[in-house]
């Protein structure tokens, strides 16, 4: 069993990059809320504490006992976890006269191991309104900078028989420059945990317990022909073989001979699959539908009666697979409880209710890009493992208003194009996400002697680590304007082309 670090969430914004930065140092960590009890199992080595939009001052901000944590194992509070450690051992915690925000360096006032190989005057980022004003009794300040007094410290030996540091700045973030190492000398040099664990090791316990688990039981699952019901299906299929049966549904809203292409490759990986045509109900159903929310569910209904319909005609099927990754987790299980639906996700939530089947969640603990090592380390080609994510509903809210069969080509023509010309000009693979959206939107232009009246599409093109945040790509001029000259000369019905340039946020990466 991997060494383990737990992370408790209070909240930050940058819970999931800590989490990202220890497993980049091939430590196996996990997040879980502050509210929950935590469970001392021999491989858990140390925890840290996150950051917070709460207060320590504010009546209802989380307060779990931090000094009870530190008599088990090492602690680290990072911001928030920092000043909750001040104020419970009798420190003083107030509000910044100014929030102090951005980068500051750190003036190191001690050489403890927390700061090896940590230079004087290293850039760190803060992000905070509240300041450690005072220390309690006997801790030691480690660290300062020129705006506050306390960047850095550790309790006494008197406070916990483990050591306890706290951090009010944010190693985990790119723009402190030293914080992998920071983070790696309480991981691996405070904590003594182990770099063992690396998607061959990941995917030989995975296996493992999917056999033990399985047993000769059979299991059924979806695929979309994305990365996460791919390298998922693979990891079951190594487990069990044939007694994993797929269903790849043709909802008629996927790009264009992308059925076809992915067929072709999941039985060059030797799955067991069946294909489902259903264009025509998607199709019927979605029929003079404008509402984005609206169309969301019908789509993922639909999709759910379909795959309902398929699986049951398998006999004595006990489990679901699914390609559950770690960000779904983790936000259904938030510190803040359910937030506010910004938009329905298409996923097969709802089944493992409806089918009465326990769930086969290979990739349940590994976040995106590390999917994509484990993908790789089985040896997938890399049309599954390099492909853009593309959202469930598909082309169907990439049509702004009502879906109709021609809308659907004319959509999948122009996208062709686009990704097409992506991957010639060699900028497919710098780009998280691109595509291709279809607005309701008719404008006048002018082809040869002839005046037409045809329909706009909008080019998005974004970079992201996991999309939870992404920036617009800044493609080349004369790269968009091929596009837009081939989209407009190749695909009739189409007069204009122009380029999303908006973030997320305040944008989302889709449309609708």
């Amino acid at each position: 069993m991997n060494d383990k670090i737990l992370i408790l969430d209070f909240g930050s914004q940058f819970t999931q990059l800590i989490a990202r930065r220890i497993r980049e140092l091939n430590v196996y960590c996990e997040i879980q809320p502050c509210t929950k009890s935590v469970s001392f199992e021999p491989s858990l080595k140390g925890i840290i504490l996150s950051g917070s939009p709460f207060s320590v001052n504010d009546p209802q901000a989380p307060k779990p006992d931090v000094q009870a944590l530190a008599q088990k194992l090492p602690v680290m509070g990072l911001c928030y976890g920092a000043q909750l450690i001040a104020q419970q051992s009798g420190g003083e915690v107030a509000k910044s006269s100014h929030r102090e925000y951005g980068r500051a360096h750190l003036h190191i006032q001690e050489h403890d191991k927390i700061f090896t190989i940590v230079p004087e005057g290293s850039q760190v980022w803060m992000s905070h309104a509240d300041t450690i004003q005072a220390l309690p009794k006997g801790f030691s300040v480690l660290a300062k900078t020129e705006s506050i007094p306390v960047a850095a410290y550790k309790a006494h030996k008197d406070y916990a028989p483990n050591p306890v540091y706290a951090l009010q700045f944010h190693p985990e973030v790119t723009h402190s420059v030293d914080g992998a190492q920071i983070l790696k000398n309480f991981v691996v040099d405070i904590c003594g945990c182990r770099q063992d664990w690396t998607p061959a090791t990941f995917i030989q316990e995975t296996i493992s317990r999917i056999q033990a688990e399985v047993g000769e039981k059979k299991v059924v699952m979806a695929l979309s022909g994305g990365v996460d019901s791919t390298v998922a299906a693979t990891l079951i299929h190594r487990a069990i073989g044939n007694r994993l049966y797929c269903i790849f549904v043709d909802n008629g809203l996927l790009r264009k001979n992308e059925f076809e292409q992915v067929m072709e490759g999941y039985q060059h990986l030797g799955l067991n699959v069946k294909g489902v045509d259903a264009k025509k109900k998607f199709y019927q159903e979605l029929a003079g539908v404008t509402d984005p929310e609206t169309k969301r569910k019908i789509i993922g209904k639909l999709f759910i009666d379909v795959f309902h319909d398929e699986a049951n005609a398998i006999q004595n099927v006990s489990f679901l697979g699914q390609g559950t990754i770690y960000p779904d987790v983790i936000e259904s299980i938030s510190v803040h409880g359910p937030s506010a639906t910004i938009k329905s996700h298409h996923n097969v939530g709802g089944l493992p209710e409806i089918m009465h089947m326990d769930l086969v969640e290979p990739l349940r603990f590994l976040f995106k890009d590390e999917v994509r090592k484990v993908g790789r380390e089985l040896g997938l080609d890399e049309i599954f493992i390099a492909r853009h994510p593309f959202p469930g509903p598909g082309l169907g809210i990439r049509i702004l208003g009502a879906v109709t069969i021609d809308k659907v080509q004319l959509l999948q023509e122009a996208d062709a194009i686009y990704i097409q010309a992506l991957r010639d000009s060699g900028l497919y693979h710098q780009v998280w996400q691109a595509g291709t959206i279809l607005l309701p939107v008719q404008s006048v232009g002018v082809m040869g002697d002839e005046r037409t009246y045809e329909y706009t599409v909008a080019l998005r093109a974004v970079t992201s680590v996991d999309g939870m945040t992404a920036d617009w790509a800044h493609l080349p001029h004369d790269f968009l304007a091929k596009v837009s000259n081939d989209i407009i000369n190749q695909v009739r019905g189409i007069n204009r082309v122009v380029y999303d340039i908006s973030s997320k946020p305040p944008a989302t990466i889709e449309w609708e």
